[in-house]
């Protein structure tokens, strides 16, 4: 293994064709979300069923993201690019044309299973074609695409939806498809890969079941009373036995298992992948939480909502700016750590909100909150691999790709449970103040009035639920603080080449 990458000719072409990729695959992610009830209306279905168009984008992701470094190395990184980026843009269309509930789940699937390649791989291209000095400044590309690209879907789903139709949601695929396509296909060029003769399928079984049970159980959990359903039960039984067999297997089976244990010897990858479950959570588990209490507690309106979040994006592509050119010049930890910091204080500024918010409330944490994450997601993208083989780089990008998505998962499930038990606590703890003897409840009017106890009612209401959010940001900003400690497990980024013994032991 070489330590730096030989000229690649037309890097700048390739970076851009697999980075449209990547936007149009992490924009799906939240896109459709606010189109929902269009959909639900066109496609005359529940809505517990609409809520599969969601599901089976997210379950099809999880299965297929840990299948990308098998695949690489049996039929090529170029050839799997071209597969995924033409399968995915194919995909949007049938959606787009789908006409029954059944049409789209199907569709959304599909989506699911071409595009969970694009993420994993458009970091190890990137990786691989860019020196170890520019490393830095690569991820910050790749970031902008990652992390950008969930923040703007909801504002660009609400435009899309109410400008023009539900279908423009997946039709704007096409043609950021068909330019990534064709620039993959006319300027990458297939590197050497390592031919495999077996391919693992208990363990990808095992995976698989275990995966997709586990983000069935984490979506479907909240809409069916988690476990007092005995769906929930079953999934969560399958995902814990799935696991367990999984654990065995690739334990015993050595180099010939489906997860390549090797990545787990370098300390940089693990406290990586560890450190971006945890951002995953806080960043989509806020994106979670902020358009629903701005829209049903604030009252603004789907275009507003987006409008005043979209300046967080804007705050993580400044910060993934400069972040990229601080990498190698700077400690990694003391940038990660800045990051951090930022990211605790607008939580923390988060936890103040109120029922009487104006924009600059709202917008202001945001923006904290976004150049936060950027100085996180950038060098921990690049000190995350700093270490790691290029050879074992399709494996590892796959995981780490699958530990931010189950995180978010995960964080998405924990936040809105959260909100539900705190609400119904929030609720119960401030009607015991609505009586005679409290002179604000007389003043709203004849407390034996049915229309009067309905609107007490009502605002009581609203004000448990914006406890329970601000419970829900506290409980962000105590989880970022104790994520903290494990940027010290990091090995700083060295920029000189590596010797030769050096490279052996990565190798």
């Amino acid at each position: 293994m070489s330590s730096q990458p030989p000229p690649v000719a037309n890097r700048a072409m390739i970076s851009l064709s697999i980075m449209l990729a990547t936007i149009m695959q992490t924009l799906d992610s939240t896109i459709a979300n606010v189109a929902l009830p269009h959909m639900q209306g066109s496609l005359s279905a529940s809505q517990d069923q609409i809520s599969w168009v969601l599901t089976s984008y997210i379950v099809a992701s999880a299965i297929a993201t840990p299948a990308t470094g098998w695949l690489c190395d049996r039929f090529g990184r170029r050839r799997i690019f071209i597969i995924a980026v033409a399968g995915f843009t194919v995909a949007s269309a049938l959606c787009g044309m789908s006409e029954s509930l059944l049409q789209i789940v199907v569709a959304r699937f599909l989506q699911g299973v071409f595009g969970a390649a694009l993420v994993p791989l458009s970091q190890a291209t990137l990786l691989d074609i860019n020196p170890r000095e520019r490393q830095g400044q690569a991820m910050a590309l790749w970031g902008m695409g990652v992390m950008v690209g969930p923040i703007l879907g909801p504002t660009l789903g609400g435009w899309l939806t109410e400008d023009y139709n539900w279908r423009w949601v997946f039709y704007i695929n096409l043609p950021v498809g068909a330019f990534a396509l064709f620039g993959i296909l006319t300027f990458m060029r297939e590197q050497a890969h390592e031919v495999k003769t077996r391919f693992d399928f208990f363990g990808f079984a095992t995976l698989s079941l275990a995966v997709g049970l586990l983000q069935l159980l984490l979506d479907r959990g909240e809409i069916v009373d988690w476990f007092g359903s005995n769906e929930i039960r079953i999934e969560a039984c399958g995902a814990a036995i799935a696991g367990i067999f999984f654990v065995a297997h690739t334990l015993t089976a050595g180099r010939g298992s489906y997860f390549d244990t090797r990545v787990l010897k370098d300390r940089n990858f693990v406290s990586g992948v560890l450190v971006i479950f945890v951002i995953g959570l806080v960043m989509y588990a806020t994106r979670a939480l902020l358009p629903p209490m701005l829209q049903q507690l604030i009252g603004y309106p789907v275009i507003t909502t987006g409008l005043l979040l979209a300046p967080s994006g804007a705050g993580t592509m400044l910060s993934m700016m400069i972040a990229g050119r601080m990498v190698g010049r700077i400690d990694m930890r003391a940038i990660m750590v800045l990051g951090f910091v930022l990211t605790i204080f607008s939580l923390w500024q988060m936890t103040h909100y109120t029922l009487v918010l104006n924009e600059s409330d709202i917008v202001w944490p945001g923006v904290i909150q976004g150049i936060g994450l950027g100085f996180i997601f950038v060098p921990l993208s690049a000190v995350t691999f700093s270490t790691l083989g290029a050879q074992l780089r399709p494996a590892g990008t796959s995981i780490y790709s699958l530990s931010r998505n189950i995180g978010s998962s995960i964080g998405i499930s924990i936040v809105e449970a959260l909100y539900t038990r705190n609400a119904e606590v929030a609720h119960v703890g401030l009607s015991e103040h609505v009586g005679m003897l409290n002179p604000l409840a007389m003043s709203a009017g004849d407390l034996t009035n049915p229309a009067t106890l309905a609107s007490l009612n009502l605002e009581v209401n609203r004000q448990a639920s914006m406890i329970s959010y601000v419970d829900d940001f506290f409980f962000m900003m105590v989880l970022t603080l104790l994520t903290l400690p494990l940027v010290a497990l990091v090995r700083p980024i060295r920029t000189r080449p590596l010797d030769t013994a050096e490279v052996a032991h990565l190798e």
